[in-house]
């Protein structure tokens, strides 16, 4: 098994099998900091993940959406799980859209314990939000095993690289 393979073995054992996952989610915001400089923003959410995704019930009209629309660019950070890096976030549409009934049934499963209390599903805009990931770290046995993922190739790789 290659060291890439041992990593996503972890990812799924830690954030797989129908778990409600805590990840912060960074994106940049539309409007630079007083300097001008783009400035990034942070909030947790609760996420699905699968085969290399970790997919977010939310609202099309919520910042981190419209900073994705703007910049598809993402980073996240799995809450005390030893696990972060970057993907690419793509708004999947609404959730009764048909092309996610199988998507939608698997969110409203892994997240029924708050699902329809957090979630206006008539509403158009409560919609999947898709992060996939093409660069991630995964840590084991606090910092004595690190891999360093690149998602898009299926390899490890120097931290932080994608090749």
């Amino acid at each position: 098994m290659s060291k890439y393979e041992e990593g996503l073995k972890i990812i799924e054992e830690r954030f797989g099998n129908n778990k409600d996952n805590f990840i912060s989610l960074a994106t940049i915001d539309i409007e630079p900091s007083a300097d001008g400089n783009p400035r990034p923003v942070v909030r947790d959410v609760d996420a699905y993940y699968e085969d290399g995704v970790f997919y977010v019930v939310t609202y099309a009209k919520t910042k981190k959406m419209l900073q994705i629309e703007q910049n598809k660019e993402v980073a996240f950070s799995a809450n005390f799980d030893w696990f972060s890096g970057n993907g690419i976030g793509e708004n999947l549409g609404w959730v009764l859209d048909p092309k996610n009934a199988e998507l939608r049934t698997k969110l409203r499963t892994v997240f029924a314990e708050w699902y329809d209390y957090a979630n206006n599903e008539k509403d158009k805009n409560c919609c999947i939000l898709a992060i996939r990931i093409t660069r991630g770290t995964v840590i084991k046995d606090h910092g004595a095993v690190r891999y360093n993922m690149d998602f898009v190739n299926k390899i490890e790789t120097s931290e932080g690289k994608i090749i």
